[in-house]
């Protein structure tokens, strides 16, 4: 797959992570996109569909439990959910979230780790 076709949504409400991550994963070759919410995440999937959507739960307005439910709604299991979260497990939100998403992981994200759930790029 050429890095060209790895397309990624990053959706997260708080600016300077959102941009973090977009940047670990363009250096690391993926076509990023970031939405700082919900609504507008929906927006841009619906202009070009990414391969994953990394999502933050904890956001105002549609948090990532309902983005979650529009998305498979929407696109069944087409697009890969991965859910970025610094809340706890036991969350309720966060439980409803995981049982809809491939993977999850705890804030902050480690590169690595996020690299492996990802597609791989060509160099």
């Amino acid at each position: 797959m050429s890095q060209d076709d790895v397309r990624v949504l990053v959706v997260d409400d708080v600016a300077d992570a959102a941009e973090a991550l977009a940047e670990t994963l363009e250096l690391s070759g993926y076509k990023v996109q970031v939405a700082a919410d919900g609504a507008r995440a929906l927006a841009l999937i619906e202009k070009q569909q990414p391969h994953c959507v990394l999502l933050d739960i904890g956001m105002p307005g549609m948090d990532g439990n309902e983005l979650t439910r529009t998305l498979r709604t929407r696109y069944g299991d087409d697009i890969v959910l991965i859910a970025v979260t610094g809340r706890e497990h036991d969350d309720e939100r966060v439980s409803d979230t995981f049982a809809r998403v491939d993977h999850y992981l705890q804030k902050p994200v480690d590169p690595e780790v996020l690299r492996k759930l990802l597609p791989p790029v060509d160099d």
